[in-house]
């Protein structure tokens, strides 16, 4: 059942007029609401526990804090909102740092402002969005060699059965709904297997999961 609550946002930027932008950008769409704004990565945590996003729209460089080291932080968080890193810096280290602390996105500010609004989406629905310009370096980093297979396989050995079924769907880029449908799962159930398999990974989010599945060829 679709949830008729609007999505709330938080906007993190230090540019005034990219704030501006993308509260244009994502306000218009009517199932979303900017219910706070940021300007440096310091700020974030305190601005989670007052405004309560779904999503928050990242940038990276900032002045007192980065984009990168905050994401690790607000996934630490009890109950953290989703993350899109969303910056002008296309570079591979970028996506992996994003990965690697938890984000759920990573697009450019460049990217279609339809794209922007259709990523708060799919990650407030439980998927995963990747700049379609960083999908080869993905794979190109999923395909470094055997040894990187053996490890994800030994890193999956950890999980349990069910934690397995849920980190395969979640790299097929299920959303957690999705998933309890195909496994007859509750949302909540399958939250909890993702954050158990997230934790014996050593990842910060489904995408670093997703990662690892698909090193060890199981999608």
């Amino acid at each position: 059942m679709t949830d008729p609550r609007p999505i709330r946002v938080l906007i993190v930027d230090d540019d005034p007029m990219v704030i501006a932008g993308l509260e244009l950008i994502v306000g218009s769409a009517p199932d979303i609401d900017v219910v706070g704004t940021a300007t440096d990565g310091d700020e974030v945590i305190d601005a989670i526990h007052r405004h309560h996003p779904d999503v928050v729209l990242l940038d990276v460089r900032m002045k007192r804090q980065d984009g990168l080291v905050t994401t690790a932080a607000v996934n630490r968080l009890p109950h953290p909102p989703r993350i899109i890193v969303l910056t002008t810096w296309d570079t591979d280290d970028v996506v992996r740092r994003a990965i690697a602390g938890g984000a759920a996105g990573f697009l450019l500010k460049t990217a279609n402002p339809a794209d922007i609004v259709q990523a708060v989406r799919t990650v407030h629905a439980g998927a995963g969005v990747l700049s379609p310009d960083k999908v080869p370096y993905v794979f190109d980093v999923l395909n470094e060699g055997r040894s990187d297979r053996d490890a994800a396989t030994a890193a999956l050995s950890r999980l349990s059965a069910r934690e397995r079924d849920v980190a395969v769907e979640v790299a097929r880029g299920l959303s957690n709904a999705q998933i309890g449908a195909k496994l007859y799962l509750g949302e909540a159930t399958v939250k909890t297997h993702l954050a158990n398999a997230q934790r014996k990974l050593g990842v910060g989010g489904r995408v670093g999961v997703a990662v690892i599945v698909t090193k060890a060829g199981l999608v």
